[in-house]
This record gives structure tokens, C-alpha cells and sequence, in this order.
């Protein structure tokens, strides 16, 4: 299984960001194929929910984990809110986002297909940056709970261990 690189970012400009648990980014870790990629998923306890993209406006979920499987195509996705960071992403890459770190799509390939996946029970809301609302959302964050497996490794991958709250 190979090991996600693992990246915490402070609050941006309304984006809160997670302040204990790093956005886990592993690359080529799984089959590039919608089908088999929901299969591998699920078979980890997580509830592959929707194909589609990334929104191309920063956006983040403080009531849900969320993974996002790179089905097929590419694309360029900056995490963390403006002061983040950009990544290159391409087919077999997952990124497993705890609840609050930012995310938008910045350029894509027209082929560009996600399997966007939840831990059992976490619901998430769409929520754009709101310095007002900010310490809100941290609240909410905070009382998300930390799912039993990893959606790439199950009960033996890094989130696991990476992720001990």
C-alpha cells in the first residue's frame, strides 16, 4: 500500500481548513476506473455517493470526511483555501479530505472523472469561505467523527494511524 503524502493547513481567509488532521494525498493507489475504484472504496466502509468533478470555487465540508478518487483524466486542484497549495492529480489518485480543508479545481482534462466517497453516517453540505462564520464552522468540525477505516488502506491503511484525533 503505498503511503499518502499528509498536509495540515491553517484557517484561509474563511476556509477553516483542519486543524489536527492532514488531507491525505496518495498517488496511482488505485485502479483508474469508476466501476473498480467504488468497489475497492466500499469494500473499505466508505459510501461511494456521486461521479462528476472538483468545483472550480473553493469550497470545503465541516460535517463530513470526504475522499475523492481520480477515475480517469487529470487535473491541477489547489487545497487549503488561496494560501493552500496546488496539486497535480491524475487517474488512480485518491485524496482523503478530513471535514474543513478547502478545495477547488483550477484546470481539468475533459475526460476528468471523480468518485467522491463518505465515511457511513457523515453527510456533507457544500460551504464556501465566510470569515464570519468561521468559528462555526471549526465547532463543527470538531465534532465530526473519525471514520474506522481508510478508504484506500481499510483498518490497516495511514489514515489509521495518521488520524488519531
Amino acid at each position: 500500500m503505498p503511503e499518502p503524502e499528509a498536509r495540515l493547513f491553517p484557517p484561509s481567509r474563511g476556509v477553516p481548513n483542519n486543524p489536527s488532521l492532514p488531507v491525505l494525498i496518495y498517488k496511482a493507489a488505485l485502479p483508474a476506473d469508476p466501476k473498480a475504484m467504488e468497489e475497492h472504496i466500499g469494500a473499505n466502509g466508505w459510501e461511494c455517493r456521486w461521479r462528476n468533478g472538483i468545483y472550480d470555487f473553493h469550497h470545503f465540508h465541516s460535517t463530513a470526511h470526504e475522499a475523492l478518487g481520480i477515475a480517469r483524466g487529470t487535473a491541477r486542484v489547489r487545497l487549503g483555501g488561496e494560501e493552500g497549495a496546488e496539486f497535480a492529480l491524475g487517474p488512480g489518485d485518491v485524496l482523503v479530505l478530513p471535514a474543513g480543508p478547502g478545495h477547488k479545481k483550477i484546470a481539468g482534462s475533459a475526460d476528468f472523472l471523480v468518485v467522491g466517497a463518505y465515511p457511513p453516517g457523515q453527510d456533507y453540505e457544500i460551504e464556501k469561505p465566510n470569515s464570519a462564520t468561521l468559528n462555526l464552522s471549526l465547532q463543527a468540525i470538531a465534532k465530526v467523527p473519525l471514520p474506522e477505516s481508510d478508504p484506500v488502506g481499510g483498518t490497516q491503511g495511514a489514515l489509521t494511524r495518521l488520524w488519531k484525533g
